[in-house]
């Protein structure tokens, strides 16, 4: 990999959950680093492609990306509220998207799954401030 992919992936690392290439840029820019936003898409693009991260659509059309936990293909549960995400295998999903995929004449079958919700965090401190502001 190259100095500036390296760089972009270890900002990803160590991030919690997903970051737009837009955060990533302004962590790199604030730490003294000499590289431009065009870059940046690159490298997460460059590294989205060999499989070191993951890339999502937000509800609102951005692209997210964060460091792969682990090597194998997942799917993702994404809290809309914080954004915690939770890497899950999906062999129903899997088998389904083969059986589509031939149903239909189609071979060589990938797909993405994202499923977006409200971690059980997020939900508990929803009902906690539903419930001190109907006092």
């Amino acid at each position: 990999m190259s100095n500036r992919r390296d760089a972009v992936h270890a900002i990803l690392r160590q991030s919690e959950g997903f970051r737009s290439a837009q955060d990533v840029y302004a962590e790199m820019r604030a730490e003294g680093a000499k590289i431009g936003l065009t870059t940046v898409y690159r490298a997460l693009q460059a590294l989205a492609d060999i499989g070191h991260v993951d890339m999502l659509r937000t509800d609102d059309g951005e692209s997210v990306y964060r460091a792969c936990a682990s090597g194998h293909h997942h799917h993702h549960l994404v809290c809309r509220t914080c954004g915690r995400t939770v890497e899950v295998a999906g062999p129903a999903v899997e088998r389904w998207a083969e059986t589509v995929g031939s149903e239909h004449g189609f071979t060589e079958i990938t797909h993405t799954v994202e499923v977006f919700g409200t971690c059980a965090s997020c939900s508990e401190a929803l009902k906690m401030a539903g419930a001190s502001s109907s006092f």
